[in-house]
């Protein structure tokens, strides 16, 4: 009842006029440059963060949650009518969705994903309501040695597991972890990899990277392999599910949820996972009635699940991000830039020192939610002709606004060479195929793991055995071996099988 209260609380901070206007601005913002070609959720944040700057912290975040779930929506738009992920989480999407569009079914290819994103974020969003309080709660308790070993689980999780290449996953780690040590010393005031320029005393603002490496690296990307001819778009027509549509789909939007919200909210979660087993699932159990057949020629139920579980794995990783503080996708990581801006520093004390706030974001999120199925389900027709955008002009635009928003951080024109740098950055790592993920979290998280560490052997007059003296830390530490040595174990007693051609790595 407590959390209903305090829910509900939220819910009159954000029900006012002007409140409501920002979480509508958000919303079709997102959608707008979410629905771009290749540009997933993160990149939406990244590109729109500074929109929010001069605002109150409370019209800010409101106006992110609206950002947050419009770029979720936009990305399944690309995907359904251009077979264009924005991110690694919507290829499930696109695998039906593109099929069944160009069958003639596009409206209900973008009803059922638009649909199971509201009920699916619904779900997920009152789960991290009843869900963070007690999480912040037990984390108060966790010691620095703990702490350092979370955030060590959670980067070696991201960089070696969820990735189809370790080395990649770690060479983009090392990556972030160099950045975030550009600055002064959190000790000596000494500093570390500034070049004996005053500028890059206080670090890398994370603004910068995210915006260099996701935005410059996209446009940078797309002019390398720019198309002259212009994209096919496939005509949409009126959203719409008929009563078979929604048979088949309601099942799916379930068990999507159930299968995302538990992998958002694991310390290293994501929800490329999540929408693979979701896919698999729904697959099998068409099989089992006779209709797998249809799968991979536009099946309604591989639309719906997959979406479902993006959306509910999309509001579960905020719970870490609240509760603990740790961002478990790139799209957390911007968000979490948004709010160390404002000086809300996520983490176990969060929900007893400004509840205000985090209940005011929660109702937000629900709002914006419901918001994006009102106003953008009419208008995914309108979104469909963005797409038509020619990519010169399109990325043109894309380029400019982020030099703007990197400026308008620091005002310094030293910041717009950075941007040029971590640009150069984001076209290589995708040349290369180096996921993005591990190198913003180590750009984040390296300071504070830095922090972290140092309390730790502090208490411990120095001696390394600071960082293994409490047992969830060992218990930690024992997972983070299992991580590593099990799937090299896995792969080198399992049958040798023929490569599959079509599993291609998606960063």
């Amino acid at each position: 009842m407590d959390t209903l209260n305090l829910l509900l609380d939220g819910f009159a901070s954000a029900f006012t006029l002007q409140n409501l206007m920002y979480a509508s601005i958000g919303v079709l913002l997102g959608t707008f440059v979410g629905v771009l070609p290749g540009i997933g959720p993160a990149m939406a944040l990244a590109l729109l963060l500074p929109v929010t700057y001069g605002l109150d912290v409370t019209q800010a975040l409101i106006m992110f949650a609206g950002i947050y779930y419009g770029g979720m929506y936009g990305g399944s738009t690309t995907s359904i009518l251009l077979n264009t992920p924005g991110e690694s989480a919507s290829v499930m999407t696109a695998i039906e969705g593109n099929k069944m569009a160009k069958k003639g079914r596009a409206a209900q290819a973008l009803a059922t994903a638009a649909i199971g994103s509201f009920i699916a974020g619904t779900i997920g969003t009152l789960l991290v309501a009843f869900f963070t309080p007690t999480l912040a709660t037990w984390a108060v308790e966790i010691g620095a040695p703990s702490y350092f070993a979370i955030m060590l689980l959670s980067m070696v999780l991201v960089s070696s597991v969820l990735g189809a290449s370790k080395l990649r996953g770690f060479i983009a780690l090392a990556m972030g972890l160099t950045i975030g040590l550009v600055g002064l010393d959190l000790s000596t005031a000494q500093a570390r990899l500034t070049g004996g320029y005053l500028g890059l005393a206080d670090g890398v603002d994370i603004v910068v990277v995210a915006v260099g490496v996701f935005a410059i690296g996209e446009a940078l990307w797309t002019a390398a392999h720019l198309r002259r001819k212009p994209i096919d778009v496939i005509p949409v027509g009126r959203p719409f599910m008929g009563r078979e549509d929604w048979r088949r789909s309601w099942g799916p939007w379930l068990r999507g949820t159930a299968l995302g919200f538990p992998f958002g909210a694991l310390p290293a979660g994501g929800a490329e996972t999540p929408t693979f087993l979701s896919y698999i699932t729904e697959r099998k159990l068409a099989a089992r009635r006779g209709g797998a057949d249809e799968f991979g020629e536009g099946a309604i139920e591989g639309v719906a699940g997959p979406e479902a579980a993006n959306n509910a794995s999309a509001a579960g990783m905020f719970v870490p991000l609240l509760a603990l503080g740790l961002p478990v996708t790139a799209t957390a990581s911007i968000l979490l830039a948004a709010m160390t801006k404002y000086g809300v520093v996520p983490g176990p004390t969060l929900m007893t020192d400004q509840p205000d706030l985090i209940w005011t974001l929660l109702a937000s999120l629900l709002i914006g939610n419901a918001l994006l199925l009102v106003i953008n389900l009419p208008l995914a027709p309108l979104w469909a002709k963005l797409l038509q955008i020619p990519r010169p002009q399109l990325y043109a635009g894309i380029l400019f606004f982020a030099c703007l928003g990197a400026y308008s951080v620091g005002r310094n024109s030293f910041d717009l060479l950075l941007l040029l740098l971590f640009g150069g950055l984001g076209f290589a790592i995708r040349r290369f195929g180096i996921p993005v993920l591990p190198l913003i979290l180590g750009v984040i998280l390296g300071p504070l793991m830095e922090l972290k560490m140092r309390e730790a052997l502090d208490l411990s007059n120095g001696e390394v055995s600071g960082l293994f003296n409490e047992p969830l830390a060992i218990f930690v530490y024992v997972l983070i071996v299992l991580a590593i040595v099990v799937p090299v174990l896995i792969a080198r007693f399992r049958p040798s099988a023929v490569p599959d051609p079509h599993n291609v790595e998606v960063s």
